[in-house]
């Protein structure tokens, strides 16, 4: 019998192999069993024992809703206490960042639309009154912009989009905090086997304003499908986008283009390259942030209109 890390409940695991992907800093592992399971193990460290133990019981409260979602099945100290683990199920399918471009138009559309209320679930949570923040987050924006403008790699002629995110900030966090899946994207999204989607990937979760959760579709999902993304976004507000959430959502994705650039210093030249990368094509489909509707969310819905 071999007992893994530590941890008492491995003396049924038959395998367990590293699974190297994505940017937390969790160790992360594929875990078959003797009963035919197959399941993640996720590894820190000890000293993120209170975090990680917050985690485990966010994951349970969003488990709660009934989402298709990796589930939170055992947390717990490493018998070296040196490692804390969570063990979750695994969801059988494909990354949906990579079936996206694959898949009829109408199909991406119906997935998006699938997201956006998987989203609006999460978003519906009640806040339990401790996690309710004392503060928001506009004077972490701040400071993280000023990170970037003394970094080493920097977009050319952006004063004015740093100019634009300082004018706005006020936008961010008008709206009443929720429970934040923290990194909504279809690269935490699996395409399971009956069409459907599944969420994994909740080690980012937060408390914090709603519209802030959609930026990533700039960064990262427009890249598989614009018409998923618009899908999400039509979805969660019941197809009745508010002016409102286009001027916040410019103003997040204005400072995250940004930021993300010094925040991708720690991976490496690839990983800042494609930061620069997304931030260019952000500045061309806000029109250098003089507007507020993306030009790709416009062109999906037009392509729409003519096609009807």
């Amino acid at each position: 019998m071999i007992i893994y890390f530590g941890i008492k409940a491995s003396d049924s695991w038959t395998s367990v192999v590293a699974l190297n992907k994505g940017w937390s800093k969790d160790k992360k592992f594929v875990v078959h069993t003797d009963r035919g399971e197959k399941l993640l193990l996720r590894l820190s460290d000890a000293v993120f024992h209170d975090e990680k133990a917050k985690e485990f019981a966010i994951m349970q409260k969003y488990a709660g809703t009934l989402i298709n979602m990796s589930q939170p099945l055992e947390f717990g100290l490493c018998e070296d206490r040196k490692s804390v683990y969570i063990l979750l199920s695994w969801l059988e399918g494909e990354d949906l960042e990579a079936v996206l471009p694959k898949l009829p138009e109408s199909e991406q559309t119906g997935l998006g639309r699938e997201a956006g209320k998987i989203l609006k679930t999460i978003h519906s949570i009640s806040l339990a009154p401790e996690d309710v923040p004392k503060e928001t987050k506009v004077a972490k924006k701040l400071l993280q912009l000023d990170r970037y403008m003394n970094s080493g790699v920097r977009i050319e002629n952006d004063s004015e989009i740093i100019e634009y995110v300082r004018a706005n900030i006020d936008l961010m966090w008008r709206r009443k905090p929720v429970y934040l899946h923290g990194d909504f994207h279809p690269g935490n999204l699996i395409y399971l086997k009956d069409g459907s989607l599944g969420v994994i990937d909740f080690n980012r979760w937060e408390v914090g304003d709603p519209y802030e959760e959609f930026y990533k579709l700039q960064s990262f999902g427009i890249e598989s499908s614009p018409v998923y993304c618009a899908g999400q976004i039509d979805s969660y507000f019941d197809d009745d986008v508010p002016d409102e959430f286009w001027q916040t959502l410019a103003v997040y994705v204005a400072h995250t283009s940004l930021f993300s650039i010094k925040w991708a210093e720690q991976f490496g030249k690839d990983d800042i390259d494609g930061m620069v990368r997304r931030c260019r094509a952000a500045i061309r489909d806000y029109d250098n942030f003089k507007r507020t509707i993306p030009k790709w969310y416009e062109e999906v819905k037009n392509a729409k209109t003519v096609g009807q």
